[in-house]
C-alpha cells in the first residue's frame, strides 16, 4: 500500500469524522480498524446530543459540547449531500426529572433561558412522575440522532471523499525512528503502513493500542448496557432523563432504555441484573412502557477518561502521533468539534476555541470521577 498523509486508527464516529475533516483539508487519508468499523461504542450509544445533565460537568466538557452542538446542523447538512441514509437527527427536547442538584439546575436555566427552564411536568404526559416529581426541567433544544445510521452516513461520505478504508486490519506494533520522536510505520495484521501523521481514534482501546507510547493517558472501558423496547410510534414524544437513566424514543416507536455505568474492563457481556434494572426504570417512568416487549439488550464500552475530558492533540514527545479519544459518554455529541480541533492541530491552524484543555494527556483524576 502506498503511503498517505494521514493514517487514522479506528473507524468509529470520531475516527471517521476526523478522517473526513482531514480529507476536506486536502490531505490523503487511510482509515484502518481491527473489525468492520463503527461496531463498538459508536454503534451502541443512544445518540442524545446533550450532556446528561448540562450543569453536571466541568467547563472543558460543556464548552466542547456547546462548540460541537453549534457545528452539528451544518456538519450534518454537508454529510447528507453524499448519502441517501437518514440519520434521524431530531430536536425532540428532553425532560430532566428530579435532578440530584436542583439548585444547580435552576442556576443553569437562569443563565441559559433559551435552552432550559424549570417547568411543571405535563399532567397529560403518560408517565408516573406526573404527580410525584417535585422538580422538572424542560430543555427544548436537545436533539437526538440514530447512531448506526449516522455511521452509515459517515461511511458513505468517506467513500465519496476517496478515503481508503481497510477493515479487519488491527494494529500490531509501532515503528519509530532511532530518536523515538517520530513514527515511521505501523505494522498491522495485513501490512506495514506508512504516513506523515498517525491518529489514534480507537475509543476504549486507544490506550491499549498505544502501549508504551500511551504517555500518561488514562482512557479505559466503562461498560454501558441498554435495553430496546417496541412501542407504537408517538408513545413518548421526548427524551426523559431521571435518576441517572434515560428513555430515548425513536420515530418508529422503538424506545432505548439506558444505561448502566460499569467499570469492569473489556467485558461487553450483558447481565440479567442490568436488564431488570432498566426495565424497572422504564415501567416506573412511563406506564405506557410497562407491557412493552424488550426486543434487544446490548452493551458497549465507553472510552472513560479523567473528568470526562477527551484528549485531542499531539503526543507530548512523538511529533507525528495524535490522539482523538476519551470522549466517554459524548463521542457522538463532540464529534464535529473534535474533528475540527484535531485538524487545526495537525495543520497548525488558528483554533476556533480554547483547545488547551484537550492537550494530551489530560490530567489524571480519581477512578470514581469516571462514573458519571
Amino acid at each position: 500500500m502506498k503511503s498517505t498523509d494521514i493514517l487514522v486508527i479506528g473507524a468509529g464516529i470520531n475516527g471517521l469524522a476526523s478522517a473526513l475533516a482531514l480529507a476536506e483539508a486536502g490531505l490523503s487519508v487511510r482509515v484502518i480498524d481491527s473489525g468492520p468499523g463503527g461496531q463498538e461504542s459508536s454503534w451502541a450509544g443512544a445518540g442524545i446530543l446533550s450532556a446528561l445533565p448540562p450543569w453536571g460537568y466541568p467547563g472543558a466538557v460543556t464548552d466542547l459540547i456547546d462548540y460541537s452542538l453549534g457545528l452539528w446542523p451544518d456538519w450534518l447538512s454537508q454529510l447528507r449531500q453524499h448519502s441517501p441514509v437518514d440519520p434521524e437527527y431530531r430536536p425532540c427536547g428532553m425532560w430532566i426529572l428530579d435532578p440530584a442538584d436542583p439548585d444547580a439546575a435552576r442556576a443553569w436555566c437562569a443563565a441559559h433561558p433559551e435552552e432550559g427552564t424549570p417547568a411543571a411536568y405535563p399532567a397529560t404526559y403518560p408517565a408516573a412522575y406526573n404527580a410525584s416529581t417535585p422538580s422538572a426541567f424542560w430543555l427544548p433544544r436537545v436533539a437526538q440522532v440514530r447512531n448506526p445510521r449516522l455511521l452509515a452516513v459517515l461511511r458513505d461520505c468517506a467513500m465519496a471523499a476517496g478515503i481508503d478504508f481497510v477493515a479487519d486490519n488491527g494494529l500490531v506494533d509501532w515503528a519509530t525512528d532511532p530518536s523515538g520522536t517520530r513514527i515511521t510505520a505501523v505494522q498491522t495484521a495485513q501490512a506495514r503502513l506508512t504516513a506523515r501523521h498517525y491518529v489514534v481514534a480507537a475509543g476504549a482501546w486507544s490506550q491499549t493500542l498505544l502501549g508504551k507510547l500511551a504517555a500518561g493517558m488514562d482512557v479505559r472501558p466503562i461498560r454501558g448496557q441498554i435495553a430496546l423496547l417496541s412501542t407504537p410510534p408517538g408513545t413518548l414524544p421526548h427524551i426523559i432523563l431521571a435518576g441517572g437513566h434515560y428513555l430515548v424514543p425513536r420515530q418508529d416507536g422503538l424506545v432505548l432504555v439506558g444505561s448502566t455505568l460499569e467499570d469492569c474492563g473489556f467485558d461487553k457481556g450483558t447481565t440479567a441484573e442490568a436488564r431488570s434494572e432498566l426495565l424497572a426504570f422504564a415501567a416506573q417512568t412511563s406506564p405506557a412502557l410497562r407491557d412493552a416487549p424488550c426486543i434487544h439488550h446490548w452493551a458497549g464500552l465507553r472510552p472513560g477518561s479523567p473528568a470526562n475530558i477527551p484528549s485531542i492533540g499531539r503526543h507530548p514527545e512523538v511529533e507525528n502521533l495524535y490522539l482523538n479519544a476519551g470522549h466517554f459518554r459524548y463521542g457522538v455529541t463532540m464529534a464535529p468539534a473534535s474533528a475540527q480541533i484535531l485538524t487545526d492541530r495537525i495543520l497548525e491552524r488558528a483554533p476556533q476555541t480554547d483547545i488547551a484543555p484537550y492537550d494530551w494527556p489530560v490530567k489524571a483524576a480519581p477512578r470514581e470521577a469516571l462514573l458519571r
